[in-house]
């Protein structure tokens, strides 16, 4: 018998029809792959903001997960990406079904990094750049190709838009620079994507090491990856907003070994690509998150000047 989903995971489904088909398809998915896969469920379903997580054990006795996200170009090369990791510096891949975007995953302890003081959680995610950031298996999409699509869409931006004409301006220069050197964009480097702290897990097999999960798996600058440590915990940043920004970008930066500048303008890339997508999902009914907008202005405005 498979638990009933949580409430958090049903109103997925106010998010648009694509995410209501996703709700309405997963309990299906999750029955079928138990049988499937010979698992046994154990415990109530986790979540994520786009993926449910079934604990589960398999017919060997051994306590792992069963994950299935919502099928969009973020998920669509995760377990490409955990098989080329091989568990070095994530989590291990046990199975998986890409079509229905099914992934069967040895089971970490439910404790991330935002329990870490975040400059140490920032120490220990530079450390695990050197883990992740090997060649690009040659399907992923390259972060040239994913920033370039949106160029014609913030240079349509109104001046007296919600986002200031100059950043916009920086925004585009940037993406110009960084494209154009072909090497520094394409890489050959697989990039996590979406690295931040409730995304690395405690390692229960061996203590004080931490495994990331959820990759948005791109090939790319190994730089593309700092910004989502940026604007996470932005509430803790609170008293001196770009001093803290700067420590935590600085730790990043020196602990990689990365070249600071580049990181720099992937960062100001990332946040403004941020507060386009919030003005370009406000409609009519809904007023565009000024609150937001102004976190991803401001956190730009720290690391980039």
């Amino acid at each position: 018998m498979l638990p009933t989903l949580p409430d958090p995971v049903l109103a997925m489904a106010t998010r648009g029809d694509d995410w209501a088909a996703y709700v309405d398809r997963v309990p299906r998915l999750l029955r079928e792959l138990v049988e499937e896969w010979s698992l046994r469920p154990e415990g109530p379903v986790w979540w994520g903001h786009a993926s449910v997580v079934l604990p589960v054990v398999d017919d060997d006795g051994s306590e792992v997960v069963l994950k299935v996200a919502f099928p969009d170009v973020e998920t669509e090369h995760e377990a490409l990406a955990l098989r080329t990791w091989s568990g070095r510096g994530a989590v291990t891949l046990l199975r998986a079904d890409p079509h229905r975007r099914a992934v069967l995953l040895e089971r970490l302890e439910r404790r991330d990094l935002t329990e870490e003081w975040d400059l140490a959680a920032c120490e220990t995610v530079a450390r695990l750049y050197g883990d992740l950031h090997v060649p690009a298996p040659a399907r992923v999409r390259t972060v040239a190709s994913y920033v370039g699509s949106y160029v014609e869409r913030m240079r349509a931006l109104p001046v007296d838009g919600p986002l200031p004409h100059r950043m916009v301006e920086q925004w585009l220069a940037h993406v110009r620079d960084l494209v154009a050197d072909k090497a520094g964009v394409t890489g050959g480097r697989l990039v996590h994507g979406d690295l931040h702290y409730e995304n690395v897990l405690a390692d229960p097999r061996a203590p004080g090491e931490w495994r990331v999960i959820d990759p948005h798996a791109m090939n790319g600058d190994p730089t593309w990856e700092l910004a989502p440590m940026l604007w996470n915990r932005f509430e803790e940043t609170a008293g001196d907003v770009h001093r803290s920004l700067r420590t935590r970008f600085e730790t990043l930066v020196d602990t990689a070994g990365l070249d600071e500048d580049r990181a720099r303008a992937w960062v100001h890339v990332r946040l403004l690509l941020n507060a386009l997508w919030e003005v370009e999902e406000a409609d009519a009914g809904r007023p565009v998150d000024r609150d937001y907008v102004t976190r991803m202005i401001t956190v730009a405005k720290a690391v980039v000047g």
